[in-house]
């Protein structure tokens, strides 16, 4: 599938943060705080998630594990930066939400017994940053 997402570059993920920042109605996709990383919610149905876009660059290869930190922000901070390059952006699909239009980064956690799908909400466009 992700062969025929488009990849957006820098611009057009910030765009796509400010066009979810500027969303007012009220959704069930909102229920949890996803400003960080979360797994998916049970109060959102998956199904109401469309793929978009991906930040996958390459589906036949294996991107870094490396995270991107440099104001020592964690995996699941809020603040922490949006690196497409790095761990777990690289991984990431951008979805919308089917009902209100807002947008979302989600991936795929494969632990050694378990799979969890994890979303975080693309709506602050200064945290979208170009390391490489």
């Amino acid at each position: 599938m992700q062969d025929l997402l488009p990849y957006p570059d820098l611009a057009q993920l910030r765009t796509l943060a400010a066009q979810s920042a500027a969303i007012t109605q009220a959704c069930n996709c909102r229920t949890a705080d996803s400003s960080g990383w979360i797994s998916l919610p049970l109060s959102l149905p998956e199904t109401q998630l469309v793929d978009i876009a991906t930040l996958i660059v390459d589906p036949y290869t294996e991107p870094t594990f490396t995270e991107y930190h440099p104001a020592g922000t964690r995996y699941a901070s809020p603040e922490a930066p949006i690196a497409p390059a790095w761990y777990p952006y690289n991984r990431c699909n951008i979805a919308r939400c089917t009902q209100c239009g807002r947008h979302y980064l989600r991936y795929m956690e494969a632990g050694g017994y378990f799979v969890d799908r994890r979303i975080r909400s693309l709506d602050q466009a200064a945290l979208v940053v170009e390391t490489a």
